[in-house]
């Protein structure tokens, strides 16, 4: 997944929000793969269960069948033609998720060889509150950092000023 470049500024980040807002007790849902994060969180002293790959906009049964605690859906959402249905099917009354933030100065991601590792949706920051807020969520605690890369150029010097990843915690407030 990460042969070169693994996300090790991301991953810090992730671990320590996580860690700051959810109990260690807690027993996680976490949408998508197994992944090399998943291994962060049990290494981090959390009960992680994925869903299977099954395609989230279709089924979201996983959601719905979980006793989990909480639901963390990172750099998810963004890939998800319907986040929404997903917000909305989600039984646990907790939720960490975060998404990569739309850069002005880049086109959306995609990928010319995957059909999953493509984003329908780069958000900016308020269109994810909204999103969450109208599937019935409560914002608890919200971070935002940046990106930089060691490369050369202007949209390199963009990325250390310009927040590029967005986490939230939030809470259940309707069904």
């Amino acid at each position: 997944m990460y042969e070169s470049h693994f996300p090790h500024k991301r991953y810090k980040n992730t671990i320590e929000f996580l860690e700051k807002h959810v109990p260690k007790t807690s027993s996680l849902l976490d949408l998508g793969v197994v992944n090399p994060f998943t291994k962060v969180m049990e290494d981090h002293g959390f009960k992680v269960e994925n869903t299977t790959g099954e395609d989230l906009d279709l089924d979201t049964s996983a959601l719905t069948h979980s006793n989990a605690d909480v639901v963390t859906a990172f750099e998810i959402f963004e890939h998800l033609l319907s986040p929404f249905t997903v917000l909305k099917a989600i039984k646990a009354d907790k939720l960490v998720a975060s998404v990569p933030l739309k850069l002005w100065f880049a086109e959306a991601y995609r990928s010319k060889t995957d059909m999953r590792d493509r984003h329908y949706h780069e958000f900016e920051d308020w269109q994810f509150d909204w999103l969450l807020e109208k599937a019935g969520w409560e914002i608890k605690a919200r971070h935002k950092w940046t990106n930089p890369t060691n490369k050369i150029g202007i949209r390199p010097i963009l990325r250390r000023f310009t927040p590029r990843y967005y986490i939230v915690y939030a809470e259940r407030i309707s069904k």
